[in-house]
């Protein structure tokens, strides 16, 4: 379920600030994305960020054959490791905290919609109905190092929670290198700390659902700006990632109770919180759950900030935001 849908708008050149603290940027690929990465640092870190990441990378992702979560699903007898027990943990706490409704065992219906690592296969009721039997948050757990799976045919797509937890981990990195300013961003999810090097906020761009499926023609909605606080914001939406087919419009945000992808009025949701990872695996739930149901996972749960884009009955944009969520808007 996992999302390219939040674009980072910032405008940030390297050099030396009023404050003679030199700012150096890094940016690579990984995960089957990019990243974006300021900090405040006399030393280019680039091989240890590289190093970092692909830590993660050989614990929870999809796509690498030589990845503890890749051999999870094709039944490898392996032993996980804390980078897995931490994001099913996580996944679990949203899973209980939507009512199910955001689900790491969607796998087979992600794939079966042609938006995991296999290729689109035929949707129909029957055959919807015979993987619907392999999903369900309860239906895996872990003991000791291994994962339990009821079935063999379950597979854990962890999408929706990686790029996040990456996220977190990278700014972790820093902070134990004694960096205090920094910008995270993979993917689109973002965690910031302290100031840019020009003594200002970081400003990052939410961008209008305009539905597409390249990257042109992007425009920003609204821009918020964090100073001197560490806080992380991730976006999900459903006008990037999708495909129309006989006039019916797919989408890559699968409802694991009906198996079929979510239609509903909200668009685009945007999550503040102190960690990327809960702000990723939140905005993935809240869409997934639609509008009204939304906007009680996100009262319900302290710590989380808000921005919704929806559609009217009359099929104009509307918004939502908590007052918390308020306070960083800048345009």
């Amino acid at each position: 379920m996992k999302k390219i849908l939040f674009f980072v708008s910032v405008i940030l050149v390297f050099l030396i600030s009023c404050q003679e603290i030199t700012y150096n940027i890094i940016n690579g690929e990984t995960q089957g994305t990019t990243y974006h990465i300021i900090y405040n640092k006399d030393k280019m870190m680039k091989q240890e960020v590289d190093s970092v990441l692909n830590i993660i990378d050989l614990s929870v992702s999809n796509y690498n054959p030589m990845a503890i979560l890749y051999k999870v699903n094709e039944n490898v007898d392996v032993d996980i490791d804390k980078h897995f027990i931490t994001v099913f943990k996580k996944a679990i706490e949203i899973s209980k905290a939507s009512d199910g409704l955001f689900d790491i065992t969607v796998g087979p219906l992600v794939n079966l919609y042609g938006f995991g690592n296999q290729q689109k296969s035929d949707v129909n009721d029957t055959i919807i109905d015979s993987l619907l039997q392999y999903v369900g948050y309860d239906k895996v757990k872990i003991q000791g190092l291994k994962v339990i799976k009821d079935n063999p045919n379950i597979i854990i797509d962890m999408n929706a929670l990686a790029q996040g937890y990456t996220v977190d981990y990278v700014a972790d990195f820093f902070e134990r290198q004694g960096v205090k300013n920094y910008f995270v961003e993979i993917g689109g999810e973002v965690i910031v700390n302290g100031q840019n090097e020009f003594g200002d906020g970081w400003r990052i761009g939410i961008e209008k659902p305009i539905e597409n499926t390249d990257n042109v023609d992007r425009q920003i909605q609204l821009i918020i700006q964090i100073k001197n606080e560490k806080k992380a914001i991730a976006t999900s939406g459903n006008y990037r990632k999708f495909y129309i087919e006989k006039g019916v419009k797919f989408t890559h945000t699968i409802n694991p109770g009906t198996g079929y992808p979510t239609r509903d009025s909200l668009v685009s949701v945007s999550i503040l919180a102190d960690d990327c990872m809960t702000a990723d695996g939140y905005a993935t739930a809240c869409l997934v759950s639609g509008f009204e149901k939304a906007k009680k996972i996100v009262n319900a749960n302290d710590g989380l900030e808000a921005f919704f884009i929806y559609f009217d009955w009359k099929g104009n944009y509307q918004f939502y935001y908590t007052q918390g969520f308020k306070k960083y808007i800048v345009e």
